[in-house]
């Protein structure tokens, strides 16, 4: 065997026990993982970093626990991951509003998710769905717009708090299509969509996932996703796109949720995590039950997580001039 050819195997399977001994080293002594989660037990983020670390566990072939640190526009998750040691037992199960939005609204952001932690893999993408009170007297977006027009500041949405996914989503709706309407922020989603029912406010963006269960129970009526294709758990209600208005036309408005670890992890620790995140996404279980509540499915390297944050993060500073949050 060549000098050469005999330095490269050498070297390929020192990288190979290198990567097996790192997440060996995850696993060691059957010490749980820490999956931190920074919204509420119950909520559509919780429900799937749940499903998700019975799927992780099996792939590490250790405990994976869900802990919920709520607080700080569900960042202390994030803050607490930051200061972690960067060796794989804390890791952040983290949505796309507290990576993209929180940065670019929050007065004292303790961290910057973009410099301060490792990026490990992708999980899935969402999208959102307007839903309106049973007795609002449009069925579609292009009456809703019409609507909006011919009355304008009477239309009213809530969202689960100022600077929130839901709520830039429907002031871009608002900006785009050229109509006014009033934000009345709530306190997280659930009380938002009570009032919707309610008839308190006119309308909300919610999750696919977690408004569905009202949209087939006939509590509220779904208008538009903000998808640009039909959901396939909704596939009678339109896209934005297809209203024929030209602003909405490519309307794309989504979220989606990430694996993030400390800071200064290890690179064949990272490549490894990401191999296991990639292989429990992959399981038929795992897979159904996410499209079942809406999700779509989104998974790929590091660097693909990376560089949607970055883009998205983008994106929402041209419309969250002006608006703060301590």
């Amino acid at each position: 065997m060549h000098t050469r050819t005999r330095r490269n195997v050498l070297l390929s399977a020192l990288a190979l026990s290198t990567a097996t001994t790192a997440v060996a080293q995850i696993g060691a002594g059957n010490a749980p993982v820490r999956l931190l989660v920074g919204y509420s037990a119950g909520g559509p983020v919780d429900q799937g970093a749940r499903l998700f670390a019975q799927a992780l566990s099996k792939e590490l072939g250790s405990p994976v626990t869900v802990e919920n640190k709520t607080g700080a526009n569900a960042t202390l998750a994030g803050s607490e991951v930051v200061r972690a040691k960067p060796d794989g037992k804390t890791l952040w199960f983290a949505a796309s509003p507290t990576i993209t939005i929180s940065p670019n609204v929050m007065k004292q952001m303790q961290f910057d998710p973009a410099k301060d932690l490792s990026a490990l893999a992708p999980v899935l993408s969402y999208y959102n769905v307007l839903v309106i009170n049973n007795n609002e007297p449009y069925k579609n977006t292009a009456e809703l717009v019409s609507y909006a027009k011919a009355h304008p500041q009477k239309l009213s949405y809530g969202s689960a708090g100022i600077g929130g996914s839901n709520h830039l989503g429907a002031l871009l709706l608002a900006t785009r299509s050229g109509i006014e309407m009033n934000h009345v922020p709530y306190k997280g989603n659930a009380p938002a969509m009570n009032d919707v029912i309610g008839g308190q406010i006119s309308m909300m963006m919610d999750i696919i996932s977690t408004a569905s269960t009202y949209i087939h129970s006939h509590k509220v009526r779904a208008v538009a996703v903000t998808s640009p294709r039909r959901n396939a758990s909704l596939p009678d209600v339109p896209t934005f796109a297809e209203s024929g208005i030209e602003g909405l036309k490519g309307f794309d408005v989504g979220g989606w949720y990430g694996v993030y670890g400390p800071k200064g992890m290890a690179p064949e620790l990272v490549q490894q995590l990401n191999k296991a995140i990639n292989a429990a996404l992959g399981q038929p279980e795992l897979k159904k039950r996410y499209a079942e509540l809406g999700y779509d499915e989104w998974t790929g390297s590091a660097q693909t997580l990376t560089d949607r944050a970055a883009k998205e993060r983008a994106m929402w500073a041209t419309v969250t001039h002006g608006i703060e949050i301590n």
